[in-house]
């Protein structure tokens, strides 16, 4: 008759790996031969090594160490002057001679006059309509590097429209270190304690920016909701705001009356939405030269221009409408 042990002092999980004791040797033979199959079934299937069973089939210790997997070959080392940059990896040109001592305009550079400025971002913005961009033809990790060690030094600032479609640094074909950009919903300028005039004067008297442009663009849904709006409340009444956005779009409708009195006679919402959009460039311009003092002074002694334009989202195509009609009444001139 088989005798099981169930004292602790019997149950080789709680003992040492070399103690002679184990349940399977108070078995009868044909009994303990069924149970060492078994076990060994168990212990292949959980992935211990066959070295953990013993002659009669008992485990030699419940610790015993998994099967230890191949070795993964590791990579051999590699020359890093050796490898190429991921420019010329993908075939292209060696990177053009800079006039820039780092390969970009830093900090350390002159800044760019204004008239230079606006004529880079009208050649940038070319190469863009045209699919010829330049931007990460030479691009590397030591230009960005410059940037980080040596400081920004921005050939221009440009206010431009949150919409998705607007992309400021890729319409002008502009890299890194080249656009001080700034956007928000419908390109405004809708207080002096804003953000946006606070972050132009940095551009300006920090940075030594010569040239902002204020951007607008075509189908921008901003001026359309402006637009509806206006015109909803000269039919039923201006209605109180119901969040930020209805405060936002409230401030606009002094554009749009501007673009239906400029439009004059019968139009559609189209058509005055289309005009506003022009028309609020130029108060956006007028806007910062009122805000900002500092901005003001340096426009009037023509150390600083302040540009319009319209980038078109269907075409890729920006138009450039040049400073502000009324500048000469606006400066105090």
């Amino acid at each position: 008759q088989a005798r099981i042990c169930l004292k602790p002092s019997c149950q080789p999980w709680r003992r040492p790996a070399s103690h002679p004791a184990a349940m399977v040797r108070f078995l009868p033979p044909a009994l303990s031969r069924l149970v060492t199959i078994a076990l060994q079934a168990r212990i292949h299937q959980d992935g211990l090594a066959p070295a953990a069973v013993d002659a009669i089939g008992r485990p030699s210790a419940l610790r015993a160490t998994p099967a230890v997997p191949p070795a993964v070959p590791t990579a051999p080392e590699v020359d890093p002057a050796a490898v190429p940059t991921p420019m010329a990896a993908k075939g292209r040109m060696p990177a053009k001679e800079s006039k820039y001592p780092y390969g970009v305009r830093t900090a350390q550079d002159e800044r760019v006059p204004p008239a230079e400025a606006l004529q880079r971002l009208m050649d940038g913005n070319n190469r863009f309509v045209n699919g010829e961009s330049e931007v990460l033809k030479d691009w590397d990790a030591q230009k960005l590097g410059a940037l980080a060690e040596y400081g920004q030094a921005p050939m221009a600032a440009v206010l431009g429209c949150a919409d998705s479609r607007a992309p400021i640094e890729l319409l002008f074909d502009a890299p890194p270190g080249d656009i001080f950009a700034l956007r928000n919903a419908g390109n405004t300028l809708s207080n002096a304690e804003g953000s946006m005039v606070g972050s132009l004067e940095f551009s300006v008297n920090a940075l030594g920016v010569k040239l902002v442009l204020v951007l607008g663009h075509t189908e921008c849904g901003a001026i359309k909701g402006a637009t509806a709006t206006m015109l909803n409340a000269q039919k039923v009444g201006a209605q109180p705001a119901q969040s930020t956005l209805d405060t936002l779009l409230a401030g606009l409708s002094p554009v749009v009356e501007q673009a239906q009195l400029d439009l004059g006679g019968t139009t559609s919402d189209k058509e005055i939405a289309d005009q506003a959009v022009a028309v609020n460039v130029f108060a956006g311009i007028e806007k910062l030269l009122v805000y900002s003092e500092s901005i003001r002074e340096k426009v009037k002694s023509g150390e600083v221009q302040v540009h319009g334009a319209v980038y078109d989202i269907a075409t890729g195509k920006v138009d450039f409408l040049g400073q502000h009609p009324r500048l000469p009444l606006i400066l105090g001139m």
